[in-house]
């Protein structure tokens, strides 16, 4: 199986529990699901996600950026 597939198959079957909503620097919204790690585009208008996005957002206070890393 190629892994674009694969990795859609393992999306259905995750039970998504989202984060609170976030903004990247391009002033995208977005979710991302604390299991399994997927964006998805957030309205704050509707208050509602509206669709899984290609390529992440990078925030700018992401937090698991500094995952691991050593305090200095």
């Amino acid at each position: 199986m190629s892994a674009p597939l694969l990795e859609r198959f393992l999306e259905k079957l995750c039970p998504h529990q989202f984060s609170w909503p976030h903004s990247a620097s391009n002033g995208q919204d977005y979710q991302v699901c604390l299991i399994c790690g997927s964006a998805f585009a957030y309205d704050w208008g509707t208050m509602r996600r509206t669709g899984l996005l290609a390529i992440p957002p990078v925030a700018g206070g992401d937090l698991r950026a500094g995952r691991g890393a050593p305090n200095k």
